[in-house]
């Protein structure tokens, strides 16, 4: 099924990396030739009204006028962005409890064909955001490093499949077919220091598999040395110039990727490129 339709979470302070972010994420969606949805959120904090004296109250007045919540200035940048790539764009706000904006955007997410995020390093509140939607929107993600937005491309012509035999993995394969048909290059990658015959022949189907949707695939095993796997995939994928990897979510169970660091952790903490990611 193709990507029309893409959604893109807007959470946090408008500093230049963030605004940088949207802006990629909105050339991602123009390449795709999808319709792009922003949602920014914010946190609804009580505030005590505001003493004004008399004398001070037009001055006070026409400094509120000038004053932009950090979710509209989001909005506006997100706004000036799809109009210069000419796309079919929409947009909306809102105010909600702190402990609730990752859920309600998540649940906005269900009506989209893939989500955008735009990912701080090592973020916690940027964390929770991301595994929040891997288990409750039921749709792909895709991560935008805000560190290294700079290097991002908005087309995708290399392309890895982060690939270790898994159900999940295969669900990111099959929601990443459209951007896999579009690329130039697919390369299908598992981290073994001891590739087996079955880590072999798996690797080996699932290519056989994506030549019967028109993506000329190749496998290839790559040694971890010691590493772990997330920082293996992050190396790998940096010195063959990838565009985006493709993998699945918490291999393991959540709570021991929690507790003792894993894959998905090690890539939501940092990506390296853009990353797409199903759980």
């Amino acid at each position: 099924m193709p990507i029309k339709d893409v959604f893109l979470p807007l959470v946090g302070q408008p500093r230049g990396p963030a605004l940088a972010a949207i802006e990629k994420c909105v050339a991602v969606a123009g390449d795709l030739g999808a319709r792009i949805t922003a949602f920014a959120l914010e946190e609804d904090v009580f505030e005590r009204p505001k003493v004004v004296l008399r004398d001070d109250a037009a001055s006070a007045e026409a400094g509120e006028a000038h004053e932009l919540s950090d979710a509209q200035q989001l909005l506006n940048a997100f706004t000036n962005a799809a109009s210069r790539a000419n796309i079919r764009a929409q947009s909306r706000s809102g105010k909600v409890p702190a402990d609730q904006i990752a859920a309600i955007l998540a649940e906005h997410a269900r009506f989209s064909d893939l989500t955008l995020i735009p990912v701080k390093p090592h973020d916690s509140r940027t964390e929770l955001i991301v595994e929040t939607f891997l288990f409750e929107s039921g749709r792909p993600l895709l991560l935008c490093p805000e560190h290294r937005v700079e290097e991002l491309r908005s087309e995708f012509e290399n392309v890895v499949i982060a690939w270790d035999h898994s159900a999940r993995a295969a669900r990111a394969v099959g929601d990443a077919l459209p951007i896999l048909q579009a690329a130039s290059s697919v390369r299908v990658v598992t981290v073994a220091d001891d590739p087996t015959e079955a880590i072999t022949q798996s690797g080996t189907s699932l290519v056989h598999h994506l030549r019967e949707h028109g993506v000329y695939a190749s496998f290839e095993t790559v040694t971890g040395g010691g590493s772990s796997i997330g920082k293996v995939l992050g190396n790998w994928a940096q010195s063959h110039t990838i565009d985006a990897i493709v993998m699945g979510a918490y291999h393991h169970s959540r709570l021991n990727e929690i507790v003792w660091g894993g894959v998905t952790k090690t890539v939501i903490g940092q990506p390296p490129c853009w990353v797409m990611i199903s759980h």
